[in-house]
């Protein structure tokens, strides 16, 4: 797993990340989620050593990840696409990461293969689109077969049959035990992708969640579709319910979708529908951040 653990670092005057403590674990993908400037960034680095705390630490399985001798095998990760030599060829980058870590030559095929780029292993990666160079540094994380993965907006560049791929890709790794970390800025993206959410401002910590616990959180009203409005309405306001009627229904807030479900049954009132409306990922990321946001637009008017 991935702990922070009190995890401050300033740069100067500038406090980046701000006593962060948190857990990423095994077997469920983590959504990354903050606005620019957050210090999600910072922490990922520290993460991964690029970044000395001045305070607190950032621990995998327990160490630190200069530690391992061979970190490849025990952490993959892709903070940016173009940090590569735009004069090697896809294959020659593999093979170098590959070599420093005791990596032999099929896996850098085998990962090639995997990210659809066996195709274009022998072009110069000067020449490659940002999508991509995003699917090659998936492959540069992959290539230890590691337990702990780190994806900084993956999705960036990534054509529509590539976004689904790399969702299908991290559901997949973490499904088979390991501990994937992924920020994005696509609260669509997350809402599909994630089980659990580390929302940070600021760089501190303003949530930690499953994806089940933030909806019951903001959970909003239930759309009820039934042939009588009015009756219906009239008894859900009897017993304390707020109603409201929109085109497709009574919009009923106070009772459960089994509560309203019930009392339609004891009183005859015939039901084709319920519906438990939540807000969306993005509602519930833009409220959870309010306060902490550090720049807004403007109104025209």
């Amino acid at each position: 797993m991935i702990q922070v653990l009190e995890l401050t670092k300033r740069y100067g005057r500038t406090t980046a990340v701000d006593a962060l403590t948190f857990t990423v674990r095994p077997g469920q993908v983590t959504g990354f989620l903050g606005a620019n400037g957050s210090g999600k960034s910072t922490t990922m680095r520290a993460v991964l050593g690029l970044d000395a705390p001045t305070s607190g630490r950032a621990l995998v399985d327990g160490r630190l990840y200069r530690s391992f001798p061979r970190p490849l095998h025990h952490v993959g990760a892709l903070l940016d696409a173009g940090a590569v030599h735009g004069g090697r060829s896809a294959r020659m980058h593999l093979r170098c990461l590959a070599r420093t870590n005791g990596i032999g030559p099929r896996r850098v095929s085998e990962v090639l293969d995997l990210v659809g780029l066996a195709a274009v292993a022998d072009r110069r990666v000067g020449g490659f689109s940002l999508g991509m160079r995003q699917r090659l540094g998936i492959a540069a994380a992959l290539l230890g077969d590691p337990g702990v993965l780190l994806f900084d907006e993956p999705v960036n560049g990534l054509d529509p049959e590539g976004i689904r791929w790399i969702r299908e890709l991290m559901r997949e790794l973490a499904g088979e035990g390991r501990t994937v970390l992924v920020s994005s800025h696509l609260m669509s993206e997350m809402a599909l992708t994630a089980d659990h959410l580390v929302v940070i401002g600021r760089g501190r910590l303003i949530t930690e969640a499953s994806m089940a616990e933030l909806a019951e959180r903001f959970r909003r009203d239930v759309l009820v579709s039934t042939p009588d409005s009015v009756g219906l309405g009239a008894a859900l306001r009897a017993v304390g319910a707020t109603v409201s009627s929109e085109v497709d229904g009574l919009a009923v807030v106070g009772l459960s979708p089994t509560e309203i479900g019930d009392l339609a049954h004891r009183a005859g009132f015939a039901v084709h529908g319920l519906v438990q409306r939540t807000a969306t990922l993005e509602d519930a990321y833009l409220d959870l951040t309010d306060d902490s946001t550090e720049y807004r637009a403007g109104s025209r008017r």
